[in-house]
């Protein structure tokens, strides 16, 4: 195990030891487990920048053109807030 002196601003830290406290945990155990969740979704961010990075949007984009243009079924309609004109803008 490894230790690190960490600084942090004064109103962060009292955030951090209410949090610690409501949790019931000591503060290291609960800096330690946001670290540890901040690194896994670092880490989950850049696969799909990765795998971003590989993608082919004209190839995905012509499998949306076979779509056919037909209304939903019943009850698979979006509701009003997020319709959107018909038709895909392309650049």
């Amino acid at each position: 195990m490894s230790t690190y002196p960490l600084r942090l601003a004064d109103h962060v830290m009292e955030e951090a030891r209410q949090a610690a406290a409501e949790d019931n945990v000591s503060l290291n155990q609960l800096l330690s487990a946001f670290i540890a969740d901040g690194i896994g979704h670092r880490r989950a961010i850049m696969a799909l920048k990765r795998q971003a990075e590989r993608g082919d949007v004209a190839a995905a984009l012509a499998i949306l053109d076979r779509v056919p243009d037909v209304e939903p079924e019943a009850g698979d309609e979006l509701p009003d807030v997020a319709k959107r004109p018909r038709g895909r803008a392309r650049s």
